[in-house]
């Protein structure tokens, strides 16, 4: 079958696979989740029935890193050499969802990625992370690992990932394959436009409609802990003030009403 005027066989699948933009996440939102711990996050959405959030691997690649923002998504595939597979490496990446979900990032977007855990796959190194750090990108998220980690270090970036490794990213058994299209990362369902929030306990993916009522809920959370916090260290005990009884909730809204 002819394409573009020659007589090259058209392709076995259009790549990249793009979805549609989920729209930008509420400003009001995202700085709320930015004072909310994934601890209490992950807790809270628990007790709304949403139980796996947690994306389990990835780990913070320095100590001391806290983001929250809307999720983009890029999804890695197995390669397979009559589909895409990573032979000349940046000549053939930079046409795939890689280099193309750079371009899509906005300022406070949290870029999250599928990649089975693959230790031999280097979803991005220093170059990729430098653009993705000059586009406002707050942080990134991959059950899987990066390359350059000095260089990376140094940039400042909010990364969650598995480990290092020396491989580009399509070097071993894996491909750019799609983004903005829903995800499985460390074993969590992601959806374009969702919300991340990630420290040193890791990430954890806060479903878009659920958002506001996590933050309602976490923000009274996080308050009471911190009087609980105070109380304990006076001396008080444990089982009155973790979690509050009545008698110690009332305590806590009197002190929250003087504080206000």
């Amino acid at each position: 079958m002819e394409r573009n005027g020659d007589t090259a066989p058209a392709p076995v699948w259009e790549l990249p696979v793009r979805g549609a933009d989920p729209g930008p996440a509420d400003p009001a939102l995202v700085r709320g989740l930015a004072a909310v711990s994934s601890a209490t996050a992950c807790a809270k959405l628990h007790q709304q029935g949403i139980r796996r959030t947690f994306v389990e691997g990835p780990r913070p690649l320095h100590a001391g890193q806290k983001v929250a923002g809307r999720a983009v998504t890029l999804q890695f595939m197995p390669q397979r050499e009559d589909v895409a597979s990573g032979v000349a490496q940046e000549y053939v990446e930079r046409s795939t969802a890689l280099w193309a979900v750079l371009e899509e990032i906005q300022p406070g977007d949290v870029l999250v990625v599928q990649a089975y855990g693959s230790p031999f796959t280097g979803c991005f190194g220093d170059m990729l992370v430098r653009y993705f750090e000059r586009k406002g990108g707050a942080g990134i998220v991959v059950d899987g690992r990066i390359r350059d980690s000095p260089r990376v270090g140094q940039l400042g970036v909010p990364i969650w990932c598995t480990g290092t490794t020396p491989h580009y990213a399509s070097q071993a058994e894996l491909f750019p394959w799609a983004y903005h299209t829903p995800i499985a990362c460390g074993g969590v369902l992601v959806l374009p436009g969702d919300l991340v929030v990630a420290d040193d306990d890791g990430a954890v993916v806060v479903p878009k409609l659920k958002a506001p009522d996590v933050l309602e809920a976490a923000s009274d959370h996080e308050e009471w802990e911190r009087f609980s916090r105070s109380r304990l260290e006076e001396g008080a005990r444990l089982s009155d003030y973790y979690p509050l009884t009545p008698d110690t909730r009332a305590e806590f809204e009197a002190w929250r009403d003087r504080r206000r």
